[in-house]
């Protein structure tokens, strides 16, 4: 039961994460709000804080990483490579929400498919 619960827990906060993406997407990127609110002053932080993030996306910046990383965690052996798994699938699901699909669908499958291959070795 104790090796069980990291699982358990990756489980309950994969979905949380992809959530909060979703509502950072939803609530914070396309919310007609803060569009007028950024164009009326773009000098707020929040302003800021949100064109940072569209650099990021218009860049692939969480995509790429969530690849990179994913690819890395087949190549490392052990907790490690488990660890990176874990990683790209925290960069990857919300590359998934914020306009990165392309890159992130592989970097989700690859960690997810590293995250299963390191629990049935185990077994």
């Amino acid at each position: 039961m104790r090796f069980r619960m990291p699982f358990v827990l990756l489980l309950i906060a994969l979905p949380v994460w992809l959530a909060a993406s979703y509502g950072l997407r939803y609530g914070f990127m396309e919310d007609p709000q803060w569009v007028g609110a950024c164009v009326a002053e773009a000098a707020r932080w929040e302003c800021q804080m949100r064109a940072s993030l569209g650099w990021l996306i218009h860049f692939r910046v969480m995509g790429w990483a969530a690849l990179t990383v994913a690819v890395l965690a087949v190549a490392v052996p052990g907790r490690l490579g488990s660890g990176l798994a874990v990683l790209g699938l925290l960069f990857g699901l919300p590359a998934l929400a914020l306009y990165n699909a392309s890159l992130a669908v592989f970097a989700v499958v690859i960690a997810g498919l590293r995250l299963v291959r390191a629990r049935t070795s185990r077994l």
